[in-house]
This record gives C-alpha cells, sequence and structure tokens, in this order.
C-alpha cells in the first residue's frame, strides 16, 4: 500500500549524519545477511564515512534526495552526472548510483517515485538515458528496475569490501 504524502528534497551538508545513519542501516538491511561482516565493515570505511558523503555532497555532479514524510526520512536517492558516473562518464547518461528504502516500506511507492525524479532531472539535462548497477543476487531490485523500464546491457565488478561481486548493469532509454 503506498506511503501518502510523503515528498523528496534535496539533500545538503547540514544532513551529513542523517545520510551517514541512513546509509548504513540501509545497506546493512539490504546486504548484511549476504556479506561477512568484516566485508561491511570495511565497505562503510570505504564509503560511508563523514569526509567520503561530505566529498560526494560537495560534489557538483552528484545529488543526493531524501523521501521523507514529516521530519522521518524514509530512504534516499543519489544521482549522478558527467564525471561523476561509476562508470564510462559521459554526458549521454545519467546514473542512480544508490536507492535505499527502510526495509519495513519497501513496496510502498518510494523507489518508483525516486525512478520518477530521476527520469524528471534527466530530460531536463539532455540526458538520453538513466543507467545503474545491480547485484546479480537482488531479484527483487532487480525485478524492481525491470518493472520500471529497466534492461541489463552489460555487467561490471563491483567491490564490497574485498570480495568481488558481480553487477548487472541496466539502462532506460528516455
Amino acid at each position: 500500500m503506498p506511503i501518502p504524502d510523503f515528498h523528496i528534497v534535496g539533500v545538503g551538508l547540514e544532513d551529513l549524519q542523517v545520510l551517514k545513519s541512513l546509509s548504513r542501516r540501509t545497506f546493512h538491511a539490504t546486504f548484511g545477511h549476504l556479506n561477512s561482516p568484516e566485508n561491511m565493515q570495511l565497505f562503510d570505511v570505504l564509503h560511508f564515512t563523514d569526509e567520503r558523503l561530505r566529498s560526494e555532497l560537495l560534489n557538483p555532479d552528484s545529488t543526493f534526495f531524501f523521501a521523507k514524510l514529516g521530519d522521518d526520512v524514509l530512504g534516499y536517492l543519489k544521482i549522478n552526472q558527467n564525471n561523476a558516473q561509476t562508470i564510462l562518464p559521459n554526458e549521454a547518461g545519467i546514473e542512480i548510483e544508490r536507492i535505499y528504502v527502510d526495509q519495513a516500506l519497501k513496496g510502498r511507492g518510494i523507489g518508483k517515485a525516486f525512478i520518477e525524479k530521476t527520469v524528471s532531472l534527466a530530460k531536463k539535462a539532455g540526458a538520453k538515458y538513466i543507467w545503474l548497477g545491480v547485484w546479480e543476487h537482488n531479484p527483487s531490485a532487480i525485478r524492481f528496475y525491470e518493472q520500471n523500464g529497466f534492461l541489463t546491457y552489460d555487467r561490471h565488478i563491483f567491490k564490497l569490501g574485498l570480495d568481488e561481486q558481480t553487477d548487472l548493469l541496466m539502462k532506460r532509454m528516455l
């Protein structure tokens, strides 16, 4: 059942600690049971520190959004353009690097709203497509992206700690 009245807002430096906490919590809830504690901890140290997130928030080619209901943050989106894209930076595409929603709220319209927000921004930027990487062992996320018009076009290696994992690269033409 969709959550009524949540809204999507931009994230700024003043939101750093909320972003950090949400990033760690949602990443661990999604992948912690499928990966070693050591690799999860190493991923945190490499990706979810104040310094790293501050750098990402200050990058003009990266944009973060929260889904909020009142003061409650329900999930977040990170979009990369131009040189911030993690694979083959280019002007034709926009990357969704992260969509994370609290586990209890999945399937309630937040992820779809994040996709719609990305489509709107991508069209305004003149992008030809949106792309993303999703772990091959995350069938619910793959189905979600397929239901939202994304098709698999390639694969790449994603390092989670010391573990090399395969991500499917998916693309939605605009």
